[in-house]
């Protein structure tokens, strides 16, 4: 007579596989059983009313709405800057100015903010501790000043 081939830890690992299989199985229908139950349509309709609340009742239908124009609606970002809010001149002293590179910084007499020049932005030669006018332009990465004059 022949030894089985199969040994106790191989019939448990076997024992193991079939009750997860049974359990998947379990849990599968225990889903379809509770989906069946709130499948139902109506249950899932909801309704928004007119101030974006959500709510279980359809609207009333007599209720009088209010009408609005289309043509009256504004599309688009207004402008953050207008042109009443940005003074015609500003006037600063020029803080640092390398003159091989082009570039500087002007400090402003009123905010005392450093804002940076440029050489293409300059009307005048400039160079360290010059008095300026000055305005400014914003750009992706701030202030910048633009028709930088020397004060005499």
């Amino acid at each position: 007579m022949a030894k089985s081939r199969e040994t106790y830890n191989k019939k448990e690992k076997e024992k193991l596989r079939q009750k997860k299989k049974q359990e998947k199985l379990d849990r599968k229908e225990a889903r379809k059983s509770t989906t069946e139950k709130s499948g139902d349509f109506e249950d899932m309709i909801a309704y928004v009313d007119e101030f974006g609340n959500i709510s279980s009742t359809p609207p009333d239908p007599n209720k009088k709405r209010k009408e609005i124009d289309a043509e009256s609606i504004d599309i688009g970002v207004p402008k953050t800057i207008q042109a009443e809010d940005v003074p015609e001149g500003r006037k600063g002293k020029v803080t640092f100015f390398n003159a091989s590179k082009g570039y500087g910084f002007i400090k402003d007499e009123q905010t005392q903010e450093s804002i940076f020049v440029h050489l293409s932005g300059c009307i005048d030669q400039i160079k360290e501790n010059d008095k300026v006018l000055f305005q400014t332009e914003k750009t992706q990465k701030g202030l910048s000043a633009i028709e930088v004059k020397l004060i005499k």
